[in-house]
């Protein structure tokens, strides 16, 4: 069997009974073990706990006629337990951390304070009777000049021909309800666009949370 280093204080702890001391004293004046171990038996008799690995070593080395048994020798005391050291935290957790904290602080804040900041309504297209009509004498003006306007080019482009020139009509009608609806799609988008970077504006507050840095 291997012998336990006598260098090696780690693993279980007893606490330090009388019976403990008294064999330590008696080990530290003992021949028999080297002078290490002499020496370790003399400073362990004056402490309040014992590591079981070099108790047992010294326990080995010591005379066998003369040394106590080892169940005995165990009797009243209680093993030890101590608490394992925290592990410390890497730098890139800490930047974590300290983000994760001021997304949380940011999101308390806005809490808050929602309550308290008007919120402004979202402009929709055609949300009045007024819009509604205005857009409508809008369309059907600009498809009645449209029907004009074919009419006339394709009267003069054809003698006057009555089914040429309505069929110019028609055509300039439908060219002008195209491009009334490109012009409508257009709007409509830039209006959205401009809405959406109003609700991101407002989303973030300017708030910058005070946080502790780690020391």
């Amino acid at each position: 069997m291997d012998q336990p280093d006598p260098k090696n204080g780690s693993g279980l702890i007893l606490s330090a009974t009388e019976p403990l001391r008294l064999f330590l004293a008696l080990a530290s004046g003992d021949r028999r073990l080297s002078d290490e171990l002499r020496g370790i038996a003399s400073d362990l008799r004056s402490k309040n706990t014992i590591p079981y690995k070099l108790l047992r070593a010294i326990w080995t080395g010591s005379d066998p006629s003369t040394r106590p048994d080892l169940l005995g020798l165990f009797s009243g005391s209680n093993f030890v337990f101590t608490s394992p050291k925290p592990r410390e935290k890497s730098e890139e957790l800490k930047l974590r951390l300290v983000k994760l904290r001021e997304i949380a602080e940011r999101k308390e804040y806005a809490e808050l304070v929602k309550d308290i900041t008007p919120k402004k309504q979202v402009e929709e297209p055609f949300s009045s009777y007024k819009d509604q009509l205005g857009f409508g004498l809008h369309v059907g003006l600009t498809m009645f000049t449209g029907y004009l306007v074919g009419y006339a080019s394709f009267r003069a482009l054809f003698n006057r021909n009555p089914a040429l020139s309505a069929a110019g009509g028609i055509l300039g009608l439908v060219l002008a309800m195209l491009v009334e609806t490109l012009l409508f799609i257009i709007k409509t988008s830039k209006d959205d666009q401009i809405q959406s970077s109003k609700s991101f504006t407002q989303s973030s507050p300017s708030f910058t949370p005070t946080t502790k840095k780690n020391q």
